[in-house]
């Protein structure tokens, strides 16, 4: 199929009018300039066509099993109905982050694996190519046995090693913390409180269990770190804060700064060669919920690689679009951000740019006030459309109806 009279945002440059051809589910030819004729056409009417986003780092499917407090539903129902969100978004591969935590509210070993399995199951029924992002919590050893076994059986894309000890990296204020997730709980900020400090006196001195000491367990941390990389499978850290911070997880596997909470340490990220990944509702808003490093600031400082969509898939183009009018960076480096910089981190080399020979993960924008997805596709089929473009056979009975 050719997709015509559209604005192709390539990843160094953009063609104001151009075409691409997609064939076998991959881009088989792009074209300036002018438009192929034939019998599978869509004319995109000036549209803006740039690559399927790339989304390394999503929490929404926790909000979707569990919108209130007490309020369950079924993981299948929030897998459907998150795939159809992140389709209209333009996401067309998503990394599902899911914490093997022993921590307060939604996030538990024992949930991330009944939503891995699930989500396993229907992969082939979805329509955006959903893959899992394990957050591993170094103080929750037990769950380092059966995380090994999903890696080996290659049911993990992204593993990222985490510390959330409150009084260090995202939540180096104890305050913010307790108010952040009494909010997120719907409990009162007392019970939160006295639960938190109990948790730290059982066993914040040794970073681990009982019994554990705090080198056990960044070893043990760093073995999983190396099995992953040995399988290929990325490696993150998570809420970096100091630089040496950075060095200790760049030990440990970590090709990856994600979230990074200080400018610091985002540079320190970027002198040891990782990739730093920042969230977009961050950008969008022009600052971190929690107070931490602005990711306009880390993109202003030149140490930021890619933008993810946190907790609101919304977020990632409309912050890149947000980039390019303010003249921060031009629409190709801001698309950058959130489809070949993503691509990049996560080692997926055959997605990410308009570019023969990959992938035919496509989206369609209208330049509006805020940019709105017209159209997706993943492997050159139609997985959203918002009715703004009529399907190809019906563009072409439209045009012999009207005698052209």
């Amino acid at each position: 199929m050719w997709i015509i009279n559209a604005r192709l945002v390539l990843a160094e440059r953009v063609i104001e009018r151009g075409a691409l051809r997609t064939e076998g589910g991959l881009i088989a030819e792009i074209r300036e300039g002018d438009e192929p004729t034939g019998a599978s056409v869509l004319d995109a009417r000036g549209l803006t066509l740039i690559p399927g986003l790339i989304d390394v780092h999503g929490d929404m499917i926790e909000r979707e099993l569990e919108p209130r407090p007490g309020t369950r539903f079924g993981t299948d129902l929030a897998v459907l109905e998150l795939d159809k969100r992140l389709s209209g978004c333009g996401v067309t591969t998503a990394y599902a982050s899911l914490s093997f935590a022993d921590g307060l509210g939604l996030r538990s070993e024992s949930r991330a694996l009944e939503i891995i399995a699930e989500l396993t199951a229907m992969r082939p029924a979805l329509m955006v190519d959903h893959r899992i992002h394990a957050r591993y919590e170094v103080s929750n050893t037990d769950s380092q046995p059966p995380l090994r076994e999903l890696l080996v059986q290659g049911a993990v894309s992204m593993l990222s090693l985490m510390d959330h000890t409150p009084g260090q990296g995202q939540y180096r204020d104890m305050e913010t913390y307790v108010a952040y997730l009494a909010k997120w709980l719907g409990r009162d900020e007392q019970s939160v409180r006295e639960l938190t400090l109990a948790r730290m006196a059982q066993g914040r001195t040794s970073l681990g269990p009982e019994g554990i000491s705090g080198a056990q367990v960044w070893r043990i941390g760093a073995e999983l770190g190396q099995l992953a990389r040995d399988l290929g499978v990325a490696v993150a850290s998570h809420d970096d804060d100091t630089p040496q911070k950075v060095r200790l997880v760049q030990d440990m596997g970590a090709t990856i700064s994600e979230f990074p909470v200080t400018l610091e340490a985002a540079q320190a990220a970027r002198e040891q060669g990782l990739w730093v990944v920042m969230g977009a509702p961050n950008a969008l808003r022009g600052q971190s919920h929690s107070g931490n490093l602005s990711a306009m600031s880390a993109l202003e400082a030149g140490v930021l690689d890619a933008l993810a969509s946190d907790y609101s898939p919304m977020s990632m183009l409309q912050a890149a679009w947000q980039i390019a009018r303010q003249g921060r960076l031009d629409l190709s480096g801001a698309i950058r951000l959130i489809t070949a910089g993503p691509a990049a981190c996560a080692n997926l080399l055959d997605r990410g740019r308009l570019e023969v020979g990959l992938r035919a993960d496509l989206v369609l924008v209208e330049d509006l006030h805020r940019p709105r997805v017209r159209m997706t596709l993943r492997g050159g089929q139609m997985i959203y459309h918002d009715g703004r473009l009529t399907h190809p056979s019906s563009q072409q009975a439209e045009l012999r109806s009207a005698g052209r």
